[in-house]
């Protein structure tokens, strides 16, 4: 199929928790549609978008991998996605490019943590989504109890679309009335038949609720459902669409992929519910003079393309990028909208890619996800558009790294190797960050956890061939003070030259107080001004605000970055030439900083949204040594034989827990955390 009718288009993602079952599906999906003829399993090492050793070894999506495949005369291009917190960079850059989602839920579980991460995701974007209730067919799997768990926890507004019948391997379609078997080796012959009267009994409950929905956003349909007649098929689901589209509901599809029924009634539901690109708003840019402009989806207008992900392929550069606007063929210069100094450069290669291989293509055109080749200085994030008509679309932003490890070679021949690998991961991974600690001058290397960091290692091992030593872990910390203080003080020195004696003098008074948790900082320095001049020359206005600004970077404590605190520089005393922009920008920093201490420095640690599960016969055990960390419990939840427990806990409490859960659980728990933010826990 071509990307050139942009109406047989769809650009989807696949997203979830962990071990929800999204690389399962979307294995289903390659090989239903034919673009596979073999299903590839996560246990088996084979699946077609684990790709990577690292994925293959660990059993997990690390990248997020770009495939497509063909689906009753239209093209689906797929990002299948990590479920793990520490790479929700690659959930976050795909969404910024993506048209639709579907998110997978366990049966068992409904919504989990991660589910509310990856929904927040796609809110931000304002993604189109529909859901699959996956693993349908184990112990106490409930689809009802899952899309209520979408309505309490994520605010959506759950649609039933196909009800599963995990006992005889089907689904029943609700909108068209019908019983869908699923037959053959692996679920590839698909039966249709007319619902019979007692099943149809079995699922009324989740006929009426999608009647009702669809009822509030088609008055035809709700005059039609309040006279207790049916309405036709074809009008169900086109406002269905319509609400879907307006990201009013989110239809929801039941069933198991690893048992290979449910997944066809789904690849209908993305054809029919989810959006075409060019259904989608106009892209919101700027011009570099900062107006707004609406970019949209026309292959004959100036190019504009976002570069959403750089990686490695064969240890060669290369950029993924949508494009918005406009066509792209190799050759083509491009420049970096809004680089200072201006990035020209020049697309060597285009390439239509599927996961691990790439074709070599003439052209992309608007709406098409594609691969770059020759971009050296294109990174994530950018957009990269023709040279006569700049145009700036949103970026994507990275989150901190909470987690560090000293980090050098075996051998100091290696340090130069060392270097030029971890630039390239860098550059693939904008999470990863590689400092140089001030009072060891060790290299230490931040990412978003244990397993990020490991993954690193494996991959410079495989990569590079290098062999690594590290560190205890360092838990990346911040700092803020607890209590409103004001402090001064006077900056007087005579410096001796061979033309004479220099005078610098001059005095300030600064004021601070602690601001909600994620405010960030705030300067003001518009002080009262005493002394001689009687006001500030520009220069030195600019001198108070600079100082204010260098005593704002670390905390009184430990030198940690200051975050969530207001400062003003209150008053200032000139004296005369000797209160110059130096002695002025020096006099700020003290006050602030002698203020900072007096309002009392605080340690704020990487807070983790945790949720452990345990079986029922361990969870006093776990809840006791939870507390024993000083974890905030929330709540607990029984499921079938499992127990769920929700908790604030911090990071540096957390290291090494995988080891100790399984110990108590006998190998059974499991349990996964998410940064939530910078705090004083307790």
């Amino acid at each position: 199929m071509s990307t050139n009718d942009l109406s047989r288009v769809r650009n989807i993602g696949i997203a979830a928790h962990i071990d929800a079952g999204k690389t399962t599906l979307t294995e289903r999906l390659l090989y239903y549609t034919g673009a596979r003829h073999k299903i590839g399993e996560v246990h088996t090492a084979d699946t077609h978008t684990d790709y990577l050793d690292e994925e293959k070894a660990h059993g997990i999506t690390i990248m997020s991998a770009v495939t497509k495949c063909p689906w009753k005369d239209h093209l689906i291009q797929v990002i299948d996605t990590p479920g793990h917190v520490d790479f929700t960079i690659e959930v976050e850059r795909s969404m910024r490019v993506l048209d639709g989602a579907v998110i997978v839920m366990d049966g068992v579980r409904g919504v989990e943590p991660q589910t509310e991460t990856v929904w927040r995701q796609r809110s931000k974007f304002d993604l189109p989504a529909m859901f699959f209730v996956n693993k349908m067919d184990r112990p106490g799997a409930d689809f009802g109890r899952s899309m209520k768990s979408i309505r309490e926890r994520l605010g959506g507004e759950p649609v039933p679309v196909t009800v599963p019948l995990p006992e005889s391997s089907a689904v029943v379609h609700l909108i068209d009335r019908t019983l869908i078997r699923f037959g053959g080796d692996m679920g590839e012959q698909v039966t249709v038949e007319p619902c019979d009267d007692a099943t149809w009994a079995r699922v009324q409950e989740h006929r009426e609720g999608l009647l009702l929905a669809v009822a509030d956003l088609d008055e035809e349909i709700a005059e039609i459902v309040l006279m207790e007649e049916e309405p036709e098929p074809q009008a169900v689901r086109a406002a269905l669409r319509q609400g879907t589209l307006a990201g009013k509901v989110n239809p929801c599809f039941g069933g198991s992929a690893l048992r290979n029924f449910g997944v066809q009634p789904l690849l209908d539901g993305i054809l029919a519910l989810l959006p075409a690109p060019l259904e989608r708003p106009p892209s919101v840019g700027h011009t570099l003079t900062g107006e707004e402009v609406f970019v949209e989806m026309d292959p004959s207008a100036p190019l504009a393309a976002l570069a959403f992900k750089v990686q490695m392929y064969g240890g060669r550069r290369h950029v993924f990028a949508r494009i918005y606007r406009g066509t792209l063929t190799p050759g083509d210069a491009i420049i970096v909208a809004g680089s200072d100094p201006l990035v020209k450069e020049r697309v060597a290669r285009v390439f239509d890619v599927d996961a691990a291989q790439k074709k070599r293509i003439d052209k992309a055109t608007a709406g098409q996800i594609v691969l770059l080749a020759g971009l050296r200085h294109v990174t994530t994030g950018d957009t990269f558009c023709t040279p006569d008509a700049p145009v700036l679309l949103a970026r994507i932003e990275a989150r901190e790294p909470v987690l560090g490890l000293a980090i050098e070679a075996h051998s100091t021949k290696d340090e130069q190797k060392l270097m030029e690998a971890l630039n390239k991961l860098q550059e693939e991974d904008p999470t990863l960050r590689l400092e140089e600690d001030a009072e060891t001058g060790q290299r230490v290397l931040r990412g978003m956890g244990e397993l990020h960091l490991q993954i690193t290692f494996e991959r410079l091992n495989r990569e590079f061939n290098l062999d690594v030593r590290s560190g205890r872990p360092d838990v990346v910390l911040r700092e803020t003070i607890g209590a409103d203080a004001t402090a001064d003080a006077l900056f007087h020195r005579v410096i001796e030259q061979d033309k004479g004696t220099f005078e610098m003098k001059a005095w300030a008074q600064a004021s601070v107080a602690p601001l909600d948790r994620g405010a960030g900082i705030t300067v003001t320095a518009r002080p009262e001004v005493r002394g001689e001049p009687a006001a500030l020359s520009p220069a030195q206005a600019q001198a108070v605000q600079s100082g204010a600004e260098d005593a704002a970077i670390v905390g009184p404590l430990r030198g940690a970055t200051l975050q969530d605190v207001a400062i003003t520089i209150d008053a200032v005393e000139l004296f005369g030439e000797a209160s110059n922009p130096q002695a002025l920008r020096v006099a700020a920093a003290e006050a602030v900083r002698a203020a900072l201490a007096k309002g009392g420095g605080q340690l704020l640690r990487p807070i983790m949204k945790t949720e452990v599960v345990v079986p029922d016969s361990a969870l006093g055990t776990v809840l006791g040594d939870l507390q024993s960390r000083q974890a905030i419990i929330h709540d607990t939840q029984t499921l079938g034989d499992m127990a769920s427990i929700t908790c604030d806990a911090a990071l540096d409490t957390l290291l090494g827990y995988t080891t100790d859960l399984r110990g108590m659980t006998r190998g059974r728990g499991q349990f996964t955390m998410e940064f939530d933010r910078f705090d004083v826990l307790g």
